[in-house]
């Protein structure tokens, strides 16, 4: 753990055990540093990181308060998490019937295409996260397209802004990204012509994150 890191805990722990409760004020900035023994920059760090967690509450010129003993954090990603598993489930409809699709539709440039475009992706952490971001939609958005219904594109197009919000979800410490291999499957399903294989295969991709996603909103 960083010194902030410990900083925070120290504090958060004196919250919850009621030495420092709520509607009351912490000690002063260096009173502080000298109790957690850290600079007073680590203390306004911590500081500021209980702020945003819903802790604590700074008031100019008053000092900083106590606000409540729960994490209000928490509670803000589990909401967000139920949206994103609505989003995931979505996506996940919309690509296992693309891949089924295009396993049988598909022109015979499409594969070529679609493994340049995999290439061209990269892995996460080569260069530019948004422009990563766009090079992996691009990806899937061409898988789609390999399905030949127009309908299906339209949808996806329309609905590109919330699958770049679930591909940016995978690239946070809590939900695991698929890796090229798995992306890489994709293709050789379609490639095979069985509907079927490029069924299993893209519930497949989908399957750990959803299942990340589930337990993180239980614990």
């Amino acid at each position: 753990m960083s010194l902030t890191d410990t900083a925070v805990e120290a504090i958060r722990t004196e919250i919850l055990c009621g030495r420092w409760p709520v509607g009351g004020t912490l000690p002063n900035e260096a009173k502080l540093s000298s109790l957690l023994s850290v600079s007073r920059g680590t203390v306004r760090e911590a500081v500021r990181v209980l702020v945003a967690k819903g802790y604590l509450e700074t008031r100019q010129g008053s000092g900083t308060y106590v606000r409540s003993k729960t994490d209000a954090s928490e509670s803000f990603s589990r909401a967000r998490g139920t949206g994103l598993r609505d989003l995931l489930e979505a996506r996940c409809a919309l690509e296992v019937e693309a891949a089924r699709m295009a396993a049988m539709r598909h022109a015979p440039a499409a594969i070529p295409a679609l493994r340049a475009l995999l290439e061209h992706r990269g892995r996460s952490g080569e260069g530019d996260r948004e422009e990563y971001i766009m090079r992996d939609l691009a990806f899937h958005k061409a898988v789609v397209a390999a399905s030949g219904n127009q309908a299906m594109i339209e949808i996806y197009e329309f609905f590109s802004a919330s699958i770049r919000e679930t591909i940016e979800a995978t690239l946070s410490d809590q939900l695991p990204e698929p890796d090229m291999q798995a992306h890489a499957d994709i293709i050789n399903a379609i490639a095979s012509g069985s509907p079927d294989k490029a069924d299993v295969v893209a519930r497949r991709f989908m399957a750990p994150i959803l299942a990340a996603l589930d337990r993180m909103l239980l614990s």
